[in-house]
């Protein structure tokens, strides 16, 4: 095994991650819930950038409701940058020989 090869590798695949990161960072996820009333979007670092609410859900008798709506969106489009940024890290890792659970 070859210690300085797999440095340099380790080093290149550093650089692509850091690469990868900032595209991510720069992609949109948009989730709709409540059939397009609530729409939230995300960044690929999973913060949430803007919330939009058709005024027709808002119903002071029924905050609940809204409440519900703003949490699934928010979740979704979360776990749609996640699930994105776990494909994308996945590539760069596969045919490392990485043992499961240890990608990046």
């Amino acid at each position: 095994m070859n210690i300085a090869k797999m440095m340099k590798q380790a080093q290149q695949m550093q650089k692509k991650m850091g690469e990868m990161q900032a595209e991510l960072a720069e992609k949109e996820f948009e989730a709709s819930v409540g059939g397009g009333k609530v729409a939230v979007v995300a960044n690929g670092n999973g913060e949430v950038i803007s919330i939009k609410i058709d005024p027709a859900v808002v119903d002071p008798d029924d905050v609940e409701m809204l409440e519900d709506l703003v949490l699934s969106g928010v979740k979704k489009a979360i776990e749609d940058a996640k699930q994105c940024s776990q494909e994308e890290m996945g590539k760069l890792t596969a045919g490392m020989g990485l043992p499961p659970g240890m990608g990046f």
